[in-house]
């Protein structure tokens, strides 16, 4: 199979155009303006429909509007644009309307700066908009995952009717690296005749809605939603292990941590430290059954929780995780820097000289 070399974002793009995206709306934001740039001229070509919003709020409306109609729509931007686009997608997960959305996150909070950061750790799987709500949230670390998940996300909204959000930050965005475009991993997906009515050939009028006056439908509705983030948990819950089986020390770290990770891994046992990586794969379902089950080895002395971020997010699931078996511990760095692999192995060589 040939490999091309491909930008982060670019590669993205192209990714949702081979997996069938009918429509994009986005707004130009750094370190994310190359994905509408490049849908702009790409899928129109491919038959497909791009439309530059006047701004992010009015993008993602533009999604639910054409997810509502059984279209495979899409968006994308950065940290304060995807703030923006919460109300929205909180109406996508109410009216139960599948989308797939990229953060390439900067540093925050507010504006920030336009460097790579991990600071929406929480938006993303918390949900940023109101209400009891869930998305899948996918996490690359490189330009392959990059790829192989913006198309995987739109089988795995379709499948679910529910928003996917696509997070990386905006240094996996920005570099070049080669890739191979795999085929999509093949999902039963259902028929989309609860669409909403109007196009030919259908004999109904369909209504996209999130709004239950009476309290005991929401209630209902609210229940039906969670048997189906239940579902979620059980079958897209996703995590990689890399030399766990005799480590003294786990890392904890996605994205572009646990790449810097995998360096600081190799330096450390060549210094005959043991020790290892737990990356999350889907932020949300956590893998916090199998984080468990690794911290509850006897040869596992203590956690690091390794992010781009000022005091830690994704350390809240990895603690829960843990549930207090072992000592976890936090190297963050913040506003566009990025832990070094020195840093890491520095870091790692104290917290296992507290626990001996």
């Amino acid at each position: 199979m040939e490999k091309e070399l491909r930008k982060g974002n670019e590669a993205m793009a192209e990714a949702a155009i081979r997996a069938g995206c009918d429509c994009f709306f986005g707004y130009p934001i750094t370190p994310q303006s190359e994905i509408p740039e490049y849908m702009s001229s790409h899928l129109p070509a491919a038959g497909g429909e791009f439309v530059q919003s006047e701004s992010e709020i009015a993008a993602i409306n533009m999604v639910y509007g054409a997810a509502g109609a059984g279209m495979r729509a899409m968006t994308s931007s950065s940290s304060p644009g995807i703030s923006l686009k919460q109300e929205g997608i909180t109406y996508l997960a109410g009216a139960e309307l599948p989308a797939v959305i990229i953060n390439c996150m900067r540093g925050g909070p507010g504006l920030g700066t336009i460097q790579p950061a991990q600071g929406d750790y929480y938006q993303a799987t918390r949900g940023g908009g109101n209400g009891d709500y869930r998305t899948v949230v996918l996490a690359p670390s490189n330009v392959q995952e990059a790829a192989d998940f913006v198309q995987e996300a739109f089988d795995i909204a379709d499948l679910y009717r529910n928003p996917v959000m696509v997070l990386a930050d905006g240094l996996i965005g920005q570099m070049m690296e080669p890739i191979e475009w795999h085929p999509v991993k093949k999902r039963g997906l259902p028929p989309k005749d609860w669409a909403a009515g109007g196009r030919k050939g259908r004999a109904h009028t369909n209504i996209i809605n999130s709004l239950f006056i009476d309290p005991e439908a929401c209630n209902n509705h609210n229940d039906h939603l969670t048997e189906k983030y239940a579902e979620m948990g059980q079958n897209e819950v996703r995590w990689d292990e890399k030399d766990c089986k005799d480590a003294d020390l786990i890392i904890t770290a996605y994205g572009t941590p646990a790449r810097i990770a995998l360096t600081a891994i190799e330096n450390l046992r060549a210094e005959g430290i043991k020790v290892g990586l737990f990356r999350p794969i889907t932020l949300w379902p956590f893998p916090e059954k199998a984080l468990h089950a690794l911290a509850e080895q006897d040869h596992v002395k203590v956690i690091l929780d390794v992010e781009m971020s000022a005091t830690g997010q994704m350390l809240d699931d990895v603690r829960l995780a843990v549930d207090g078996q072992k000592p976890v511990r936090y190297l963050g760095r913040a506003g566009g820097t990025i832990p070094t692999a020195e840093e890491m192995a520095e870091f790692a060589k104290k917290a296992l000289k507290e626990v001996d």
